[in-house]
């Protein structure tokens, strides 16, 4: 995968409370072992989140806490053209869409509730085809609380 196939790569994590972001190198996104091990480098009291929004198709939300780590896949029908897809897909042991299969979300729809985004929610933005990735993910960083950090960093 090309590096400007990556819309954002952002890692998101709580310092005594307090949200950070901070921009991951987009090449990390060709690899789902790269990425979860760029996340061990930042601390957080609720784990580490990495929000990854690629071409305009799909996006990745990463969670790891200590060595537990919770996925989310957007759209399962992008394993077949992304590397990152598959490999998340890969580690969810998500068998390969056919050809007819319609998008659907992978994972972990749960990943934030904790967090104060319920499944129901984050299902509902998944599931909407007008919205694209980046306005997801930005959904998503205003309900956690750094929408505007986010929209500072990705523009």
């Amino acid at each position: 995968m090309a590096e400007d196939d990556v819309d954002f790569a952002i890692a998101a994590y709580r310092d005594e409370g307090v949200w950070q972001l901070a921009e991951l190198h987009a090449s990390l996104a060709d690899d789902i072992d790269d990425l979860l091990n760029a996340l061990k480098r930042f601390p957080s009291d609720v784990g580490v989140l990495a929000l990854v929004s690629v071409s305009d198709e799909f996006f990745v939300i990463v969670r790891a806490i200590g060595s537990k780590v919770r996925l989310l896949l957007s759209d399962v029908t992008a394993v077949t053209d992304w590397p990152l897809a598959s490999g998340v897909a890969d580690i969810l042991d998500v068998p390969d869409p056919e050809d007819d299969d319609d998008p659907q979300p992978a994972g972990d729809l749960d990943i934030l509730s904790d967090l104060g985004m319920q499944a129901m929610e984050l299902g509902v933005l998944c599931d909407d085809p007008e919205l694209y990735p980046d306005e997801v993910l930005s959904n998503v960083a205003r309900r956690l609380g750094f929408g505007d950090d986010f929209e500072a960093l990705v523009g």
